[in-house]
């Protein structure tokens, strides 16, 4: 007869040492809840019973619906980063206007050179007029109120295309609302719009007010007192000189437009129903964008 002392009874006791599937030089007894597998001290995560690996945590992490506002925007800590940057630039270009000569002549927005300098359209909202502080002081101000209002509503990318498209919309009803001038006021010396530079975040900002008036109506809330200071502003805009009430214009119609896009379309019906579709609002935002670029066409073709 064999050895039988050499041979243990069952064979079937004998067992691997369990090791971390990540890190297979380290012994584990501690196994994940959802998947059983041993896991390492690093690779452990807390769970609400045990402890789960890293492979599962993230897979979790994929099943999760990510919070949204209610117009589909992602939840975000509450600070107004965009309009923080936004503040940041406008300063800083400021900066630059009062001392490196030429730049306000560079980037403001003039009908007659948009065409070949098409940066204008947007760089001329981030400027602003050297000889006034109260410019850029009200509408930093502005910008400040409204954007920590409307950017935890909307979510940051939202809020981001509101102001650029607002801002892009009052440079375009400023070129459309202009005319080269006749071959006479030339002879003359006389300056229409068409060569006449415009700067300043007006229009972006009223793009704001626009976008007010739009979202407080469709939750249900008042808006009254935005339309007094869109009143005030407007009969300031045709009292004083010097002021682009075009552009304003442009800008509120523009954020209207891209506060109803965001507002009316891709939501989904019912009490459980899910945050509204972001593809529909993008899709809506950009056919804004299109217009304003055939409308900007159009105008340099017949001008």
């Amino acid at each position: 007869m064999g050895d039988v002392g050499e041979q243990p009874a069952y064979p079937d006791a004998v067992q691997q040492v369990p090791v971390c599937p990540r890190h297979t030089d380290r012994e584990s007894y501690v196994r994940c809840q959802r998947c059983m597998r041993p896991a390492c001290p690093e690779c452990q995560r807390p769970a609400a019973v045990g402890i789960q690996c890293v492979d599962c945590v993230a897979e979790g992490r994929k099943t999760v619906r990510q919070a949204r506002t209610v117009f589909g925007g992602a939840v975000t800590d509450g600070r107004p980063v965009v309009t923080m940057t936004i503040i940041g630039i406008c300063l800083a270009v400021f900066v630059a206007q009062l001392v490196v000569p030429g730049v306000s002549e560079r980037i403001a927005f003039v009908p007659e050179l948009g065409a070949r300098e098409p940066w204008r359209f947007l760089t001329s909202a981030f400027a602003h007029s050297e000889g006034s502080i109260f410019h850029i002081a009200f509408n930093m101000y502005a910008l400040w109120v409204m954007g920590t209002y409307l950017e935890p509503l909307l979510g940051r990318a939202r809020f981001a295309g509101l102001y650029l498209l607002s801002a892009l919309g009052g440079s375009v009803v400023y070129l459309l609302m202009s005319r080269p001038p006749t071959d006479l006021e030339r002879a003359m010396g006389e300056y229409t719009m068409w060569n006449v530079g415009a700067v300043g975040a007006s229009g972006a900002v009223f793009g704001l007010f626009g976008a007010f008036l739009v979202l407080q109506r469709r939750l249900g809330r008042s808006a009254a007192g935005m339309y007094v200071v869109i009143g005030i502003n407007a009969v300031i805009g045709f009292v004083l000189p010097g002021i682009a009430w075009q552009a304003h214009l442009g800008g509120l119609l523009t954020g209207a437009a891209v506060a109803a896009a965001i507002a009316y379309t891709g939501r989904n019906r019912g009490p459980m129903a899910p945050p509204p579709n972001a593809q529909v609002h993008w899709f809506s935002m950009t056919g804004i964008l299109i217009v304003l670029v055939v409308l900007t066409i159009a105008k340099y073709a017949l001008a």
